[in-house]
């Protein structure tokens, strides 16, 4: 170091400060050129870092002018010397008086103007000056004239004049100074106060009032307390700034703006907001998941403050569960109803102000409209960010629970609640909420096949048990008066959550608003799910199936008193289209007309259903709700709710379609594989209360009944909500809905014939028929006028049945078809055993013949007065193969193309019987063969 100095004084070198203190004072305030102008201002311009170089410069350099800076520095040295770190120590300093000499040309720049105009009047200062030595000399020599003339008395009055004015003004400036000294009191009171742009604009009053005063030493304290007091409020300002985001008021986010704008901080204010709405989603978030879990943890362990949200969510338990998802919602809506507020209170603002004033500078109002602009794209984009936050917050929270074990109702409400979510969503931002639905998608997806497999054992056990007896409901019943189906006639479209149905049919005028502007001020969309719901009454059930029991009385005793009621007054009652009864109160007239067309009178209107029916028509309407509020998973549903059906008719057919000699296939889905008996439903079996084997209840024909037309009547409920599904149903999966109504649906009511067809094959004993036909003798030779003997048996085996339908009606209404199928197949029957019978016969007369035409014919006559079906089923086939007796050798062979309905045996008969002793051998062998190569075919 000595050696250093020693050779700067050889060669004469001064130190910085002594070649400062040789030039003049011009020349010491050095202004940078042009050329370094333009460098200064090329270089990047970052405050903050500058400001941060600048606080970096050591306090001694700001100490006077007699510091001496090389001195400093080269006593700094350290004894051994790295030149690594002498360049680097080298740059620092560079950088520092770069920082000072862009402050500078800053400085510079800002006061330019000034600079310009005080250079021409220190120009007009100097030849006043000039002017001035000249007067002075002159008032110098006039001066010692004026001494002797004048007394030392008189020039001190006027210097205590002086003296005075000098000091009136110094105490003008220290009260001023004082005032400034107190402005900190006044200053915490505003803060306090939340007065945020009072506070700053009286402290920007005192820093300008400072600067006037900085000639004084205590000012220099004073303008750097009044820099961290404006800190200070930009630190309070910003924790106001962020009170906004939970609770949205306008005039205290006004008071915030007016304070950001004074400071020139608009698109400052701008960016912190969009952090504090981030922050504010995520700590509301965890707060109330955090408050649930302690709340269900029931202790005081800390553990869940450290814990991440997605892990806290895994301990919510179900109980918890819905109650919480409810807060979350409503703490998130707060946030976005705040975030939606805030935009409305800028676009207003903004017409406002949407023209400057003339007094407005064009730079100022230029600035304002960058701003403005800034302001608006940020908001607009926020608006995606803010909604994206949100659905990955609660998916989150609703993929850490399983919830396949929840309760339908519970699991709709969160279904509800995340619709009415998604709705908020799609208000806010238009957004379709693709996050919210593939995490709900999946939690419905693993609920709903837990469910459904749930309910099909629920529908087997249901089916086991089912005694088949009637469940007495009113005449004008239909699914809409079900809870279930009250959703279809409250929404107006399928994507209607039922929380907005409710409110919706509260307030049908509110539909036209938006969520935001029904709770604009106040309320909230979520919390009518914390609200109990009244319990509304289901009025479907009858009285013991009748509408009253005076009613119920009068239908017996005329059933009984009215045997002899005109064939013309039985017809009236029937809609010749519809084979329906009419849907009116139910007259003594249109009872007695009831009594062979339909075997139930007082229940007409009614309709046959069973406990299980019923419970299979509300899963159906729980399905459509679940499907109504959840769309991507409707083909799911839909294809279980055909499921239902299916199971449904399968177990009717199984248990009374089947003949007893079917195979059952009891293993079937029961001994499989394991993943097939985990997927599929053991087969049902009849409950053993079921009996179908007692021939006085005709062969359980009231439980068949019971079954077959309550399949019906599910049927019918189907296809009245076809059109419904149809529109949940995707575009490429409706041909599946088509199909399964075509071919499922539809032939509900095909199941009629061969369920009736089992009591109508027991119910008349034909083989006695048979037995009976085998002992007449046919080959008479006079035309008898008195019918056979077994005719009159098998119209008392028709009567009994006729009279057992009745006694079965007393108990379970027998519409027109049932009754309609059950003659149909009863006399279908009988006509095919007299047809068996009469080709039994090995020897027939003409006369013959003519005795089972005029058997045939008194059957007829007496069997049309026991039933209104017309026409009698398979009367032709009887009549067509009698009059066969009649015909020729080639009439028979074109008889037997023709009438292919005919069996071989009875198609032999005719050749042997009616043309053996007409024709020869090799005709009738002709003719044999005719009717083998017609049957061959068949095998």
């Amino acid at each position: 170091m000595q050696k250093i100095k020693s050779l700067m004084a050889r060669q004469g070198l001064k130190s910085p400060q002594e070649s400062m203190a040789d030039l003049s004072p011009v020349e010491n305030l050095r202004i940078p050129s042009s050329e370094e102008m333009r460098e200064l201002r090329q270089q990047p311009i970052d405050p903050q870092a500058e400001q941060e170089i600048i606080d970096s410069i050591e306090e001694v350099y700001f100490s006077n002018d007699s510091f001496d800076m090389v001195r400093h520095e080269l006593e700094k040295l350290p004894p051994e010397l790295n030149l690594q770190e002498l360049e680097d120590y080298r740059d620092k300093l560079k950088k520092q008086q770069a920082a000072v000499s862009k402050r500078v040309a800053d400085l510079i720049l800002e006061k330019q103007p000034s600079y310009v105009k005080e250079l021409e009047r220190v120009t007009a200062l100097q030849a006043n000056l000039q002017l001035a030595a000249v007067i002075c000399t002159n008032a110098r020599r006039q001066l010692r004239v004026s001494k002797e003339e004048f007394t030392e008395a008189s020039l001190g009055l006027l210097a205590n004049q002086r003296r005075r004015q000098l000091l009136t003004g110094l105490l003008k400036s220290l009260r001023t100074i004082k005032t400034l000294q107190r402005t900190d009191v006044r200053l915490s009171e505003m803060l306090e106060e939340e007065d945020y742009p009072g506070a700053i604009q009286l402290c920007l009053e005192c820093q300008k009032a400072a600067s006037t005063f900085k000639h004084y030493s205590c000012i220099s304290e004073l303008n750097s307390k009044l820099q961290d007091t404006l800190e200070q409020i930009e630190e309070q300002l910003d924790v106001a700034l962020s009170k906004t985001c939970k609770h949205f008021d306008v005039l205290h986010y006004t008071k915030v703006q007016k304070a950001y704008t004074l400071l020139g901080k608009t698109q400052t204010a701008m960016d912190q907001l969009h952090m504090h709405f981030t922050q504010a989603i995520h700590n509301t978030v965890f707060q109330v998941v955090l408050g649930y879990v302690e709340l269900c943890a029931g202790n005081a362990d800390t553990k869940f403050l450290k814990m991440q949200y997605k892990d806290l969510c895994t301990h919510i338990t179900l109980d918890s569960y819905i109650p919480c998802l409810t807060d979350l919602c409503k703490a998130l809506w707060e946030v976005m109803l705040s975030y939606h507020r805030t935009m409305q209170w800028h676009e207003e603002h903004d017409k406002q102000k949407a023209a400057p004033s003339q007094d407005d500078a064009a730079a100022e109002a230029d600035e304002l409209t960058v701003d403005r602009s800034y302001v608006k794209k940020k908001l607009e984009h926020g608006l995606t960010r803010i909604w994206q936050d949100v659905q990955l917050k609660v998916k989150v929270y609703i993929l850490g629970t399983d919830m396949s074990n929840f309760k339908y109702d519970d699991f709709i409400v969160v279904l509800d609640v995340i619709s009415r979510l998604m709705q908020v969503g799609e208000e806010f931002c238009g957004s379709k909420s693709e996050v919210l639905q593939e995490s709900i998608k999946r939690q419905s997806v693993n609920y709903f096949r837990n469910y459904h497999r749930a309910r099909l054992e629920e529908l087997r056990m249901f089916l086991e048990n089912e005694t088949w007896e009637l469940c007495p409901v009113k005449s004008n019943f239909n699914i809409a008066q079900l809870h279930e189906f009250k959703f279809m006639g409250q929404c107006r479209s399928p994507s209607v959550s039922p929380s907005r149905q409710a409110a919706s049919s509260v307030a049908p005028a509110l539909e036209e608003l938006s969520l935001f502007q029904q709770f604009h001020q106040e309320g909230n969309p979520f919390e009518m799910h914390i609200e109990p719901k009244e319990e509304e009454t289901e009025d479907v059930l009858a009285s013991n199936g009748y509408e009253s029991d005076e009613l119920e009385k009068s239908v017996y005793q005329d059933y009984d008193s009215d045997s002899d009621v005109a064939d013309e007054l039985k017809q009236d009652y029937v809609d010749e289209q519809t084979g329906d009864a009419p849907l009116k109160s139910v007259s003594r007239e249109t009872i007695r007309s009831k009594k062979k067309s339909d075997y139930n009178l007082s229940k007409a209107c009614a309709p046959i259903l069973t406990n299980t029916t019923l419970n299979v028509i509300r899963l159906v309407g729980k399905y459509m709700q679940m499907m109504n509020i959840l769309k991507p998973i409707a083909f799911d549903v839909i294809h279980c709710v055909s499921q239902l059906f299916d199971y449904y008719l399968y177990a009717v057919y199984t248990f009374f379609g089947r003949n007893d000699m079917d195979p059952v296939g009891e293993n079937a889905g029961v001994h499989g594989p394991p993943e097939d008996r985990k997927e599929k439903v053991p087969i049902p079996h009849l409950s053993q209360m079921v009996v179908l084997t007692d021939s006085g209840t005709l062969y359980g024909l009231a439980q068949r009944v019971v079954a077959t037309e309550s399949l019906v009547f599910l049927a019918e409920q189907f296809e009245s909500l076809q059109s419904h599904l149809d529109t949940m149903m995707p575009a490429a999966k409706k041909p599946f809905l088509q199909q399964f109504y075509s071919q499922t649906v539809s032939t509900a009511s095909e199941l009629r014939k061969p369920i009736y067809w089992i009591v109508a094959a027991k119910a008349i004993d034909y083989e006695q028929m048979l037995l009976m036909m085998a002992g007449v003798k046919w080959d008479i030779k006079e035309i008898m006028s008195q019918h056979n003997i077994y005719v009159d048996v098998l119209l008392k085996e028709f009567e009994q049945f006729n009279k057992r339908l009745g006694e079965v009606s007393r108990h379970v209404r027998i519409p027109l078809p049932v009754s309609n199928v059950l003659w149909e197949h009863c006399i279908r029957l009988a006509n095919r055993t007299l047809v068996e019978g009469y080709a039994n016969v090995k020897k027939c007369s003409n006369e013959g013949r003519a005795l089972m035409q005029l058997d045939f014919q008194q059957f007829l006559m007496k069997l049309e007065k026991l039933t209104d079906l017309r026409p009698i089923p398979d009367k032709e086939f009887v009549e067509t193969y009698i009059k066969a007796y009649y015909l020729t050798e080639n009439d028979m062979e074109q008889f037997i193309k023709n009438h292919r309905e005919y069996s071989m045996k009875q198609l032999a008969n005719l050749v042997n019987v009616c043309l053996g002793s007409h024709i020869n051998k090799k005709a009738r062998q002709k003719l044999l063969s005719a009717i083998d190569d017609i049957d061959r075919p068949k095998r």
